[in-house]
């Protein structure tokens, strides 16, 4: 079985998941990425149960509305039902690595209204410590370099993740090799450095459910 059937896998967990939970006034909040999108395409079906969407990037937005979703802006929202969303790594107790696909930071305020946080995966990205895959950070971009030397200190490599920018209009730093022991104390102190916007752990509001995908079926793990 190969990653995209699994991301296709949990996708229809998530669904299943989330069904029973809607009703005609319910607004999701919708992820981004690879797995995110095969959510979105079998949201489709659900979108009569439903009031309408709010996503975390442009590219999440344009894809529901192809789907006839509605689409909100998230300050005409008082709550999210739920946010459904991918990620790069979890850990057992649903601290997540996100923003490989550089909406880090509109995840995090999506996830913040939301009641519940369904994290849907492949079982890549399952770890036991965090940070194998490099932790991305959102950074204003006359701050990158600062940034950067601030993040040394912390034991990181950070890399300029060159030719993107954000949907907010900043610029992203990878820090690669960390092995983050404390996921929530790490998160708190890069969000002090002075120009961080925000950086990829979902450590203090992480995961509420994980439907991981394996080649046997899909797991639903709930954090421990």
């Amino acid at each position: 079985m190969n990653q995209d059937q699994l991301k296709q896998d949990v996708a229809r967990a998530a669904i299943d998941h989330i069904a029973p939970k809607l009703n005609k006034d319910s607004v999701l909040g919708i992820g981004t990425g690879s797995t995110a999108n095969f959510f979105i395409d079998m949201l489709a079906e659900l979108k009569g149960d439903f009031a309408a969407a709010v996503a975390s990037s442009d590219a999440s937005a344009q894809r529901l509305k192809s789907q006839g979703i509605e689409v909100l802006d998230l300050n005409e929202v008082n709550e999210l039902v739920a946010y459904i969303d991918g990620t790069d790594e979890s850990n057992a107790q649903l601290a997540l690595i996100k923003g490989g696909g550089a909406a880090l930071t509109r995840e995090k305020i999506v996830r913040a209204v939301a009641r519940e946080f369904i994290c849907i995966a492949d079982e890549s990205k399952w770890v036991k410590v965090l940070g194998r895959f490099p932790l991305p950070v959102e950074v204003i971009p006359m701050a990158r370099s600062y940034v950067s030397r601030e993040l040394v200190k912390l034991g990181g490599d950070p890399v300029y993740r060159e030719g993107v920018t954000t949907d907010n209009g900043n610029v992203i730093v990878d820090v690669h090799n960390l092995s983050i022991v404390n996921p929530k104390e790490l998160e708190l102190q890069i969000n002090q450095i002075t120009g961080v916007v925000a950086n990829g752990l979902f450590a203090h509001m992480g995961a509420d459910v994980l439907l991981l995908g394996r080649p046997d079926g899909v797991e639903t793990i709930y954090p421990n």
